[in-house]
C-alpha cells in the first residue's frame, strides 16, 4: 500500500500544487491588470502562465521524485528528462517576461509621441522587433547548451569542441559568409534608420508597405495584398525609395492630355472644388499648370499634397476621375480629339496664273470622255 500511496502522492502533490500557485498568481496578474489599465504589463504576463506552471511542476518534481521510488531503475533517465523540461521551460519563460517587459516600454513610448513623431516610433518598434528577436537566439542557445551540457558525454568532449573553435569558426564563416552579411545588414537597417516597419517604399518597381523586418529578411506588402520577401541586404546595397524617411507629408501629380481649347482656367477653379470635397487633401497646397504641348494636346498638370503616401494616392485618383468627368459633361469639345478627315489644300495660284478649282485639278488639264486638251 505504501508502494502505492507514495507515488500517487509525490506526483498528485506536485500537480495540485503547480495548478495552484498557478492560478493564484494569475489571479493576482489579473487583478492588478483590472486596476492598472494603462499598464499593459500585467495582461501581457499571463501569456507565460503556461511556461511558468511547466517550471513549477518540473522543479516540484524533480526535487521529490527520489521520494517517490517510482522506477527505480530508471531513476536518472527520468531525472534527466525532468532537467531538460525545466531548462527548456525556463528558457520560454524568461523569453515571455522579457517580451512582456520590452512590448510594455514601447507601448508607453509609442502612446507618448505617436502624434508628435510618427517617424520616431515606427524607428523604434523596427529596433524592438530585431532586439528581441535576438534575445530570443541568445537564450534558446543558451538554454540548447545547457541542455547539451547535462550529458557526460558532451561535457567529456567539451575541451576537444573548445580547442578546436577557432578552426570551426572560420569554416563556419567562410560558409555562411551570406548569411553573416544579411545579418549585419539587418542590425545596419535597425539602427541607421534606413527603413522601418510600416514605411511606404519601392522596390524594384514595386509600391508597397514594410510589415515585417528580421535579422535576415525583409517583407514588404503591396497595395493588391502580395507579399515580397526581399534579403535585408538588397537595403544597404541598391537604391530605393522610402516616401515615409523624415516626414510623411507628400506632394503628388496628375496629368491631362486634353485639346488646345481646353478652358485652363476653368479647370484650375474646378480643381480648388474637388480638393476642397475630398478629405484626403490636407489643404497645404495645389496648382494646375500646361506643361507642355503637342501639335494634337496640350499637357495639364495638377499639384495636390497630402499628409502620407496612402492620401496621396486617393487625392490623385480621385481628382483624376472626377476632373476627366466634369470635362466629358461641361466641356467636352476639350477632350483630346483624333482629326480622320482629308487635308484641304491650300489655295495657291498655279505657274500659268490660273487658280486651282475646288478638287485641285486646273480648268486647262480637265477633260471630259474622249475629248482631249487642245495643243
Amino acid at each position: 500500500m505504501e508502494n502505492l500511496l507514495r507515488p500517487l502522492i509525490v506526483v498528485g502533490g506536485s500537480v495540485v500544487l503547480t495548478l495552484v500557485i498557478g492560478w493564484a498568481t494569475d489571479f493576482l496578474l489579473r487583478k492588478a491588470d483590472e486596476r492598472h489599465h494603462d499598464t499593459p504589463l500585467w495582461g501581457l504576463l499571463r501569456r507565460g502562465r503556461i511556461p511558468y506552471q511547466l517550471v513549477l511542476f518540473a522543479a516540484l518534481l524533480r526535487g521529490s521524485y527520489d521520494e517517490a521510488q517510482l522506477l527505480e531503475s530508471r531513476r536518472e533517465g527520468i531525472g534527466q528528462a525532468l532537467t531538460l523540461v525545466l531548462i527548456g521551460s525556463t528558457a520560454w519563460l524568461v523569453i515571455r517576461i522579457a517580451s512582456a517587459i520590452v512590448e510594455t516600454s514601447y507601448s508607453r513610448y509609442a502612446h507618448a509621441r505617436a502624434h508628435r513623431d510618427p517617424a520616431r516610433v515606427r524607428r523604434v518598434r523596427t529596433q524592438v522587433t530585431l532586439i528581441m528577436r535576438v534575445v530570443s537566439a541568445i537564450v534558446g542557445v543558451v538554454a540548447a547548451a545547457s541542455m547539451l551540457l547535462t550529458f557526460p558525454a558532451f561535457r567529456a568532449a567539451g575541451a576537444s569542441l573548445l580547442a578546436s573553435a577557432g578552426i570551426l569558426g572560420i569554416v563556419a564563416g567562410v560558409a555562411a559568409q551570406s548569411t553573416l552579411s544579411n545579418m549585419f545588414a539587418g542590425f545596419q537597417i535597425a539602427f541607421g534608420d534606413m527603413v522601418r516597419i510600416g514605411d511606404t517604399v519601392v522596390v524594384d518597381g514595386e509600391w508597397g508597405t514594410v510589415e515585417e523586418i528580421t535579422l535576415t529578411f525583409l517583407t514588404v506588402r503591396t497595395w493588391d495584398e502580395r507579399r515580397i520577401t526581399m534579403p535585408v541586404s538588397y537595403f544597404t546595397s541598391k537604391p530605393f525609395e522610402n516616401w515615409s524617411r523624415g516626414t510623411p507629408q507628400m506632394t503628388g501629380t496628375v496629368f491631362w492630355h486634353v485639346d488646345h481649347t481646353a478652358p485652363v482656367d476653368d479647370m484650375r477653379e474646378k480643381l480648388r472644388d474637388i480638393l476642397r470635397e475630398c478629405p484626403a487633401w490636407d489643404g497645404r497646397a495645389y496648382d494646375l499648370s500646361v506643361t507642355d504641348t503637342t501639335p494634337n494636346t496640350m499637357q495639364v498638370r495638377a499639384l495636390v499634397t497630402a499628409k502620407d503616401a496612402d492620401d496621396i494616392w486617393t487625392v490623385r485618383v480621385t481628382v483624376r476621375e472626377r476632373m476627366v468627368r466634369w470635362l466629358t459633361d461641361e466641356h467636352p469639345y476639350a477632350l483630346p480629339r483624333v482629326n480622320t478627315a482629308d487635308a484641304a489644300t491650300p489655295p495657291a495660284a498655279s505657274r500659268n496664273g490660273h487658280r486651282p478649282s475646288q478638287d485641285g485639278v486646273p480648268p486647262q488639264r480637265r477633260f471630259h470622255g474622249s475629248s482631249r486638251p487642245e495643243r
